[in-house]
């Protein structure tokens, strides 16, 4: 258990301390866009390898309790796997429409400060940009029933 808590506050230093150095590097005036993609892809990177670290903890017990026969037949890993996948359906489609209604938005609010007649028009890409999220959602539901 302490080994867990070593490694979760690990990898929230290695999450939390370059944000500090990216802040400074803010305040100094210069880019940080390179440094946060950087750290976005570190933090991805740290969250999977602490990911696979559980479920390798999951077979070891699995292996110990002599249970190796269901382990290996796949039952414990193709459901951590459809988690897996419907946690990645929900929240890349999330982030996807949240970029996509972020852009259509603002063009529609820009287009109906111009012109009142573009309304219908607009709400119809706004809403096509949130669907996405609803696919989403629908998929990590199916994924999650079968």
């Amino acid at each position: 258990m302490l080994t867990v808590i070593i490694v979760a506050l690990a990898a929230a230093a290695a999450i939390v301390v370059p944000l500090y150095f990216i802040a400074r590097r803010a305040k100094a005036g210069k880019s940080v866009k390179k440094p946060l993609y950087a750290h976005i892809a570190s933090f991805f990177g740290v969250f999977g390898l602490f990911g696979l670290g559980v479920l390798a903890q999951g077979v070891m017990a699995a292996d110990e309790a002599g249970e190796v026969a269901s382990a290996v037949a796949g039952t414990d890993w193709t459901r951590a796997i459809g988690y897996l996948g419907a946690a990645l359906a929900v929240g890349l489609s999330g982030i996807a429409s949240g970029i996509a209604v972020s852009s259509s938005a603002s063009a529609a609010i820009g287009a109906l400060a111009e012109n009142d007649s573009t309304f219908g028009k607009s709400i119809v890409f706004v809403g096509l940009a949130e669907g996405m999220a609803i696919y989403g959602l629908l998929v990590a539901i199916i994924i999650l029933l079968f």
